[in-house]
């Protein structure tokens, strides 16, 4: 696997953990139990290794003991803060307006060049 593979994989599991943290601390509480227990036996959650380097499988209880410094709404604190981060590097054709569903120059996935695009044709 290369490099870019391995950084893929590693935010998909890095993100469905987050995912399952955000909401077994919301009102979707089933849905938090069946992505665990998903990703679980799919084994896309971080793994871990023991002291002779081999690598397990992520367990989601120990991966929120291992990560404590993880809050519940941390995923929530991530896209509070991609928005205004964004906004200094590549201003949004509304300021102000912020949006994880914004299309075209609203769009958290715009770059410099897509500014001067149309979403329609970009």
């Amino acid at each position: 696997m290369d490099s870019d593979s391995k950084l893929v994989a590693q935010l998909n599991s890095e993100l469905y953990f987050l995912i399952a943290r955000f909401l077994q601390s919301g009102p979707c509480q089933n849905a938090a139990e069946t992505l665990i227990r998903e990703v679980e036996e799919k084994e896309l959650l971080p793994t871990r290794r023991d002291w002779t380097g081999k690598e397990h499988p992520g367990r989601y209880e120990d991966l929120v003991k291992l990560y404590g410094h993880i809050s519940p709404d941390h995923l929530l604190q991530v896209c509070q803060r991609v928005c205004p981060l964004l906004e200094k590097e590549v201003p949004a054709s509304v300021p102000g307006v912020h949006s994880l569903l914004g299309a075209g120059r609203q769009s958290l996935l715009r770059t410099n060049k897509s500014q001067y695009c149309n979403h329609m044709t970009c």
